[in-house]
């Protein structure tokens, strides 16, 4: 089975996706069956517990400690927890200081389909509001949008997931990395005309990884972007060259 965004892509922001690892493919969570979906009531995108919030992106020195002493390799593998012996309130102190944690948002959603509840017991918050709260948090964060959309298309929430996309894809800008990503999302929700923008946009940017354009052939959705884009990518890249030169 193929991985989902890597741990060092999840630590790393937009503006500096030279640094990131592209995803190796896109793999969906789990639905959750049976479960009513509805906006939580309570949640308070604007309540803060304690020191932070902090963005996950850009703050290096707290985010090592909230690591060390609760978001553990056993508490993102949802083993146990070190505060508890469930990892939920270990969760939910690290997406207090850091809502916008990409990987202990991956936790969360896959604490929820164990448990098969959309408001994990000892969490304050609904996943819902969680994921809303990261986004009012941080609107710049693509890939916090990503995994909304994963979330709420696996809880049937199609227009929904699609809008989280939507938005990704403006905060973007000219990142191929993230329209990579993007693009994967919307191959996911059968978007595949939106799914092709992006792979297009990705491409013209000079980001040309090959997984999102062979699932787009595998289903007979794949166009070769126009000829313009790729003299784009090679004009963007020649640029630093020629400038240095100069």
């Amino acid at each position: 089975m193929c991985s989902m965004i890597s741990a060092p892509a999840l630590r790393t922001a937009t503006s500096s996706a030279r640094r990131m690892a592209a995803l190796l493919c896109w793999a969906p969570l789990l639905a959750i069956p049976g479960l009513v979906q509805a906006q939580a009531q309570g949640c308070d995108l604007t309540a803060r517990h304690g020191a932070g919030p902090f963005d996950y992106r850009y703050e290096h020195q707290m985010l090592p400690i909230v690591e060390l002493r609760h978001f553990t390799p056993k508490v993102e593998a949802l083993l146990a927890g070190e505060s508890t012996s469930r990892p939920a309130p270990d969760i939910d102190y690290t997406l207090n200081k850091f809502p916008n944690h990409h990987r202990a948002l991956i936790s969360l959603i896959k604490l929820g389909q164990k448990m098969k509840t959309h408001h994990v017991d000892g969490m304050r918050y609904s996943i819902e509001c969680f994921f809303d709260r990261a986004v009012y948090f941080r609107a710049d964060d693509t890939i916090v949008r990503v995994l909304y959309s994963q979330y709420l298309g696996n809880a049937g929430r199609q227009a929904d997931a699609i809008r989280q996309l939507e938005l990704a894809a403006k905060r973007a800008a000219d990142s191929g990395f993230s329209h990579f990503n993007i693009g994967m999302g919307f191959f996911d929700l059968k978007e595949y005309e939106q799914a092709l923008q992006q792979a297009h946009e990705a491409i013209r940017l000079g980001f040309e990884r090959p997984e999102l354009m062979d699932r787009l052939k595998s289903v007979g959705k794949w166009q070769d972007p126009p000829a313009n884009a790729a003299e784009s990518a090679a004009s963007a890249a020649s640029a630093p060259a020629s400038a240095a030169s100069q």
